[in-house]
């Protein structure tokens, strides 16, 4: 191997760096989150010349970037209307047992995670299944914790069920509707795998029903109608978009232009409901990867590691898991961007890349936002569920999903 020179030296030093701060979640000593990391490190190598203005311009996916936008704004309408409240709501009115409760979590969650992003599923759900659980005298915990990983499985089923998706599927070329016909199968079955292995752990909480163990306050659940209605159909015209082949940036964008020609919600109610932050990281993290590309490393990574043993679909599920819960699952599937040509069939190792880094966020709390959503949430309402609760739960579950997604796709193809 050559020598590297100095500038390709000080590339892929920052782009270590800047992974290495990412698997840490923030820089050393200072208040500086994942987001910041990735424009630092984006900022760092244009002036260290490792990439052009017009390069980074260019390395910026901005059809992923615009299709998670769009659909913030049309998640942000659905939620500012009451309609996700509302709903939640309606389906946890009654009393159940603790397996019926179980099973309508894990339905409700990977449902709606399957179509809008799984972190608002969270948000949303997290308290109304407290209120349920405490009306039925049933431990909230397995629900919770049914909660957490079904909106993570279920997320993996289509393009707009999470970020990394979006990622995948924008530098593999894969079209909304190939992509849920070959995944969507692999989650519902995982789904049913969360059902077992959370019913499993926790019968005899699950079975113990002994009536409401405090009077459960349920505010009534205001839902703007004309609000409401408009961003049902404009959801479902927007997955009916999607499913028909239309770009899906476009298709997204449109929903969330259609959604802000109203006269009633103020727009900064809804810009609010964005992650910025999250389209930071993206944007940063595009023109990191593209600088360290243009050195060539992949070129030595492949011969290092061996491009046959990644093309083996058991190992590139595995390396795809412990990347997703060193660096996060979106840093993850882009580190793989500069090797995917390499991977052998693009769509069979794109939908694996999707898929693997979705079932990895089950494996351990930190491993998804979602995860710590539902955590933080509960815990502000007296629910405490330990690292050791989710493992217990999030080790079975995260392997057998990942093991059903591998066979799934090698039988499907």
């Amino acid at each position: 191997m050559h020598a590297l020179s100095p500038r390709t030296t000080l590339t892929l030093s920052i782009f270590a760096v800047t992974y290495l701060a990412l698997a840490g979640g923030r820089l050393p000593k200072l208040k500086v989150d994942r987001p910041g990391v990735a424009l630092i490190g984006a900022v760092a190598m244009l002036i260290s010349g490792a990439i052009t203005g017009h390069e980074a311009v260019d390395a910026v996916d901005f059809s992923t970037i615009a299709l998670l936008f769009g659909m913030m704004i049309v998640v942000a309408n659905l939620r500012l209307s009451g309609v996700f409240r509302w709903l939640a709501a309606r389906l946890f009115a009654r009393q159940l047992s603790g397996f019926a409760m179980l099973g309508l979590t894990i339905l409700t969650a990977g449902a709606l995670a399957a179509f809008f992003i799984n972190d608002v599923v969270c948000v949303v759900l997290t308290p109304v299944i407290i209120e349920a659980a405490a009306a039925s005298g049933v431990n909230p915990v397995p629900l919770l914790l049914g909660l957490a990983t079904a909106s993570n499985i279920g997320s993996a089923a289509t393009i707009t069920g999470n970020p990394q998706n979006m990622i995948v599927a924008g530098f593999a070329k894969v079209g909304y509707a190939e992509f849920a016909s070959r995944l969507a199968p692999a989650a519902v079955l995982g789904l049913l795998v969360a059902y077992a292995v959370i019913a499993a752990v926790y019968k005899r909480e699950l079975q113990v029903v002994a009536g409401p163990t405090r009077k459960a306050r349920r505010p009534p659940v205001r839902l703007n109608k004309g609000m409401a209605a408009k961003s049902v159909v404009v959801a479902i015209g927007a997955i009916v978009g999607f499913i028909s082949g239309f770009p899906t940036a476009l298709v997204a964008l449109s929903a969330a232009a259609v959604l802000l020609v109203t006269r009633r919600l103020n727009p900064q109610r809804v810009y609010r409901e964005i992650d910025w932050p999250l389209l930071v990281m993206f944007a940063g993290l595009f023109v990191i990867v593209a600088a360290a590309e243009k050195t060539g490393f992949q070129e030595h990574l492949i011969k290092l590691v061996g491009i046959d043993r990644l093309r083996d679909p058991v190992v590139l599920a595995a390396v795809t898991t412990v990347l997703s819960n060193l660096v996060s699952n979106v840093p993850a599937v882009l580190l793989f961007k500069p090797v995917f040509g390499y991977l052998g069939h693009p769509t069979s190792a794109a939908l694996l890349l999707a898929s693997a880094s979705t079932y990895a966020g089950n494996l351990t709390v930190l491993g998804s936002i979602a995860n710590l959503i539902v955590l933080e949430n509960a815990r502000s309402q007296g629910v405490r569920i330990t690292f050791y609760d989710y493992l217990r739960v999030g080790l079975p579950i995260t392997l057998l999903t990942i093991a059903l997604s591998v066979f799934w796709l090698e039988f499907s193809k």
